[in-house]
């Protein structure tokens, strides 16, 4: 059976490539190999780019600053790290454990997060665009401010995350669950989250423009002053949603849930495939601008659920 061997503090370099050449040896199953036990080690401003790390035990150690691009870190126990503004552009994390870990302000585009375990981490302000959170569970984790244009989040699990201003364009969301999710000023336009859940969330002041929600299930979500024009709301489930002075020109609704959905100072104007049953189980006041440009509130079988016929 391969042994471990632990780490020291502010190790030297030959100590550090000693450890680096006998954890690879472990992981290939060697006698002579040793797993890579660094708890508590700090490595601000070092130099690992490319290091192979997988299953390593890098608890509370320190990487402020620190370089580990394209670094291969899956499945090792991060918990509790400290990664502010280190680089882990295109590095592996794939199933990691990161409780408590902090990646304030850290630059990780590319990175794999896939089938990660997060709990209370911080990404707020980190750039990580075109990052992979396939099958993460988040609970609790800060990505305020963060930038995660083309992120993917396919079959993620969130809940009670705070993404607040952070910048989400062209995202995917593909069968997510997030629940009690704050989303308030993030930007999400051309996002897509058909068939995601995204239930008790906040998207007050949020972007979505041209996002793309069919067959989500946004149930009692606030998306209060809100931007979605031209979004796919189509057999959108949006039972008791918060719309009150969002704008929704343009968008579509065919088949949409919308029952007890506020609408009060909504801007519908334009809207496709409102039917008068639809409009007739929201609430709707007289700064209501309804689709065919007429304001409210609805009055049932009036026709203003019709778009307005635009001039050409």
């Amino acid at each position: 059976m391969p042994m471990e061997t632990a780490a020291l503090p502010n190790l030297e370099a030959r100590h550090i490539n000693k450890i680096i050449e006998m954890h690879a040896a472990w992981l290939e199953g060697r006698k002579d190999g040793a797993r890579a036990i660094l708890t508590r080690t700090t490595m601000s401003g070092s130099q690992w780019q490319g290091v192979q790390l997988s299953k390593a035990v890098l608890r509370l150690t320190t990487w402020v600053e620190a370089d580990l691009t394209e670094a291969g870190l899956s499945q090792a126990d991060l918990s509790e790290a400290d990664m502010r503004g280190a680089t882990l552009n295109r590095a592996d994390m794939t199933g990691a454990e990161m409780d408590g870990a902090r990646f304030n302000h850290a630059w990780m585009q590319g990175v794999n997060l896939a089938e990660s375990r997060l709990s209370n981490v911080i990404f707020s302000g980190a750039q990580m665009e075109e990052s992979r959170w396939m099958e993460a569970t988040l609970n609790s984790c800060e990505l305020a401010e963060a930038r995660l244009n083309r992120a993917v989040f396919n079959h993620a699990r969130l809940f009670g995350c705070n993404m607040s201003g952070a910048n989400l364009s062209g995202s995917s969301f593909f069968r997510t669950r997030a629940q009690m999710c704050r989303l308030h000023s993030a930007r999400l336009d051309n996002a897509k989250l058909s068939t995601a859940l995204f239930q008790d969330c906040n998207f007050d002041y949020a972007s979505l423009n041209g996002a793309v929600l069919h067959e989500a299930d946004i149930s009692r979500s606030s998306f209060s002053r809100a931007k979605l024009e031209k979004a796919d709301m189509r057999d959108v489930k949006m039972s008791a949603c918060d719309f009150s002075q969002a704008s929704l020109a343009g968008a579509r609704f065919a088949g949409a849930k919308m029952l007890s959905a506020d609408l009060r100072g909504t801007n519908l104007f334009g809207a496709k495939e409102l039917t008068s049953e639809q409009l007739s189980q929201t609430r709707t006041d007289h700064n209501t601008i309804l689709p065919n440009g007429a304001s409210g509130p609805y009055i049932k079988r009036s026709g203003a659920e019709k778009p307005a016929v635009q001039s050409r």
